[in-house]
């Protein structure tokens, strides 16, 4: 369809939305009606907006002075719209337009669906609840379903005695129907857009409001779960006033609802006022959980709460835009847990995330952090790591070469200049830029507006070292073409502090003190490009600059060095490298401490792993032990006094690492007996321990061992303990326990929220991978009708590992002949990431095997 075919026509301006819904939970049944106050900008015979998935009752406008001008409603199921025929012309000005309609609550998690819950007497319990982004809101109510038709909504909701309803707004008026029902009608919102309305009615609770300087603060959950939200609280309190102190703006909302759902689909959405999440990253123990687990749902708190500013009071136009609410989201995330918790050092953690769009990004069929977007299908597309992670990843790259307080200051000013309103990329480059005095649109644009990302590459020079870069990619995929981008580095060197250059396409000339970068001798002072490891880029160091960082490991940031390691481990993907070599690098870190390095290395080791069979898996596993032995030993397997909270999860990772990939049987064994004892006694195991053992029990888990884990998924009261439990079902090696896992994942055993990550982690699973994809071949059409659309590209993941020749050419015809439009660029990506992998298997695994083999000798 012809762009224009997507997008609604400009001269209906809607303003106010009266929305009146009635759900029947028995039913799985709504009914509702609205009237929309708009302005006409021209005489009219018709008026289009959205509609998908509804009944019309009827419509008609209604003008001044009592005018009321009839409508036949029209409803185009392909392109979601509903025409309004009007008997008469409509001449310019303000009217109402009334329309009546009726729908499903479906069961896709999209649009108004059902979410159900079984409550301690074992009744099925129903909620109604909304998730409207991107383009759902359509499918709960006639509208203009486009981010810049803001307007302000006025919602009620008709709802059985006893039901809990929220919404956007604060309970205005609850007026008793006479039928055993309640209208509930809540305060108008600010202007917004139609994808931020959310709808929740149910048997749910909520937590006495916590007053933070004015904003009424709850959790919303299921009954008898109170005792979990605590630490949601407190961790939103924070962030309302961080977000408040740092914007420099007032929360835009008159309450602050957090809805706690058993069925969602995202992790979860930034509505104004009512923001829903998956129970797993709202509710917690922090006392039980591992570290992970409980900096998600610190960092998924930010990330909502960042949105009710950005996002939510400045709105990008279009979807292309999309990467402005997200990537910023991602980035305050980040910054608003960096200072609830510092010793968390989550600046350091976010380089494992920032990996993952690197890896995306070192594609041919990569693309930019901005594109044009066109239909509902693109717009679903835009979910990805490039639009977080990526998107986030620059901005955090900009802010540390602009300093902290002229980035913030360019933010307060894009937030104040286009509040209750939408805006475009280009209007916070230069916000950004007249607050700073730099060249911020020029930098940015080739950031934004063009995929990759370059290798910098470093060598000695008469007084310093010479900078230059090129794109990097991955070898084996597709033939990505030249780019150049303005860089904006932090170079230390001679034991100054980091310098900011930008570097451009020529390439640059840097001096540096003390001889830095000119000398050979083994005690001359490194030489980091990257310094603290913020910016997006890669960096190749000449022979002996290189030698020198690592004789210097130890005076590198922990960040660096996870630096380090991964830009050694894309070489060996873009085949500059050995993998060799890269293990000869990683060997020396047998003394580290970091869990960022050590997930880092983590990452590369296990893939690895998965190029290897046989005798030379055997020997990897025992080299492995040599790397991973001394680690544990020095970390131990309980918690000392007063230990930090990453101690405790490089302690659960290399727990990990030594029981699955080393294949270590003490490890195993003592995994074995911790899991028992976390079984019988929860608190007598540390959580991150515990996570680590129940993995290298399913790694080599027996049909028991299965029965046991399955149980336990099903029974937890935790929400992260039931997740952890289903997801290492996936761990398991054997075939047959596979397919029990994969046949359940169509059933209601399995959520149909987690059932497409089950599978994914299925598929990535080195022994029962080949299993997975049979299954995803014969139940396509299953997975389709049960999973959500959303969930699809992301499991298909999973096919990234499945790189034996045969088994990939199956995986790749496959995925051509059958297409995901919501993720046709991931899908893409995923085809071309497994032709690297297939590639290095090619180039590495014989050479690898060599190489252990000698170290056996």
């Amino acid at each position: 369809m012809p762009e224009d075919d997507f997008r609604l026509p400009r001269h209906v301006v809607p303003r106010r939305y009266e929305l009146r819904i009635e759900p029947d939970l028995e039913t799985a049944t709504f009914y509702g009606t609205v009237a929309v106050a708009v302005d006409l900008l021209e005489a009219s015979t018709e008026m289009v907006c959205h509609a998908a998935d509804l009944e019309i009752d009827g419509a008609w406008l209604a003008g001044p002075g009592g005018t009321r001008v009839e409508a036949e409603p029209r409803l185009d199921a392909q392109a979601e719209r509903l025409t309004l025929a009007l008997v008469s012309t409509a001449a310019p000005g303000d009217w109402t337009v009334h329309v009546g309609f009726r729908g499903v609550l479906n069961d896709k998690l999209a649009g108004f669906y059902r979410s159900v819950y079984t409550d301690p007497s074992g009744a099925e319990r129903v909620i109604a609840t909304t998730q409207m982004e991107a383009t759902d809101a359509r499918r709960v109510f006639p509208c203009w379903d486009e981010p810049d038709r803001k307007a302000v909504f006025a919602v009620t909701l008709v709802v059985a005695e006893g039901l809990l309803a929220v919404s956007n707004g604060g309970v205005a008026t609850e007026t008793p129907t006479g039928d055993g029902r309640v209208a509930v009608r809540f305060a108008d919102t600010v202007p917004m857009s139609t994808y931020l309305v959310a709808l929740v009615v149910g048997p749910l609770e909520a937590t006495e409001p916590l007053d933070v300087d004015g904003v009424a603060l709850r959790v919303v959950h299921v009954p008898g779960k109170a005792h979990l939200a605590p630490f949601a609280l407190e961790v939103a309190a924070f962030c309302l006033r961080w977000f408040r102190d740092y914007y420099g703006i007032a929360y835009p909302g008159d309450k602050c609802d957090l809805v706690a759902l058993p069925d969602f689909a995202f992790g979860a959405m930034e509505n104004l006022g009512a923001i829903t999440f998956r129970e797993q990253v709202l509710l917690v123990d922090p006392e039980a959980v591992a570290q992970a687990e409980l900096q998600r749902v610190a960092d998924v708190v930010a990330h909502e709460l960042a949105h009710m500013w950005f996002g939510d009071l400045v709105t990008m136009r279009w979807w292309n835009g999309l990467w402005l609410n997200e990537a910023f989201a991602t980035f305050m995330e980040v910054a608003a847990v960096d200072a609830f918790r510092p010793e968390w050092r989550r600046w350091d953690a976010f380089a494992t995330e920032r990996a993952a769009a690197f890896a995306v990004d070192s594609l041919a069929s990569t693309r930019p952090v901005e594109y044009p977007v066109r239909s509902p299908e693109e717009a679903e597309g835009m979910f990805d790591v490039l639009t977080y992670q990526k998107g986030a990843s620059v901005l955090r790259m900009l802010e540390q070469y602009l300093g902290a307080e002229a980035f913030r200051e360019g933010i307060r000013r894009y937030l104040a200049a286009h509040a209750y309103a939408n805006a475009e990329t280009t209007d916070l480059w230069d916000a950004i830029e007249e607050a700073s005095g730099e060249p911020v649109r020029r930098i940015m644009d080739a950031w934004i507006f063009q995929g990759g990302y370059p290798l910098v590459g470093v060598s000695a020079g008469e007084s310093g070292v010479r900078l230059d870069q090129r794109r990097f990619g991955f070898s084996g995929g597709g033939a990505a073409g030249p780019a150049a981008w303005p860089v904006p580095a932090l170079v230390a060197g001679g034991g100054s502090a980091p310098r900011r250059v930008l570097l451009d396409q020529d390439g640059v000339d840097l001096d540096l003190p003390n001889g830095a970068g000119t000398g050979g001798g083994a005690d001359d002072p490194p030489v980091v490009v990257n310094a603290g490891g913020h910016g997006f880029y890669r960096v190749r160091y000449s022979v002996d600059l290189l030698a020198r960082l690592r004789r210097s490991l130890a005076s590198l940031a922990p960040v660096e060095r996870a630096l380090l390691v991964d830009d050694t481990w894309a070489s060996v993907l873009a085949g500059d490298t050995p993998a060799s070599g890269f293990l000869d690098l990683a060997g020396g870190f047998s003394s580290e401490s970091d869990h960022t390095v050590w997930a880092t290395l983590a990452g590369a080791l296990g893939a690895i792993d998965h190029l290897l069979d046989g005798e030379a898996r055997t020997h990897f596993a025992r080299w492995l032990r040599g790397l991973a032995g001394p680690a544990l030993d020095r970390l131990g397997w309980q918690p000392e006094p007063g230990e930090d909270e990453r101690t405790r999860q490089t302690r659960g990772l290399v727990i990990t690492l030594a029981g699955t990939l080393g294949d270590d049987h003490e490890v195993v064994a003592r995994a074995r007996k911790l899991h028992a004892d976390y079984l019988a006694r929860p608190a007598s195991v540390d959580p991150d321990v515990a996570a680590a053992a129940l993995a290298v029990v399913a790694a080599h888990g027996s049909a028991g061992d299965y029965d046991q884990v399955w149980e336990r998924s099903r029974t937890s009261a935790s929400p992260q303990e039931a997740t952890r439990y289903l997801y290492a079902l996936a761990r398991f090696p054997d075939d047959h326990l596979a397919r029990r896992t994969l046949a359940s994942t169509l059933t209601d055993d399995v959520r149909s929220q987690n059932a497409p990550f089950v599978v994914g982690r299925l598929l990535a699973n080195r022994d029962a991978g080949a299993t997975a994809w049979a299954f995803v071949e014969d139940s396509w059409d299953a997975m389709l009708r049960r999973f959500p659309d959303n969930a699809i590209p992301t499991m298909l993941g999973g096919v990234t590992a499945l790189s034996t020749p045969a088994l990939a050419d199956r995986v790749d015809a496959f995925l051509a002949e059958h297409p995901v439009p919501q993720g046709a660029r991931t899908i893409e990506q995923h085809r071309e990431r497994l032709r690297v992998n297939v590639a290095l298997r090619a180039r590495e695994a014989g050479p690898v095997a060599e190489w252990l083999a000698a170290r056996e000798a």
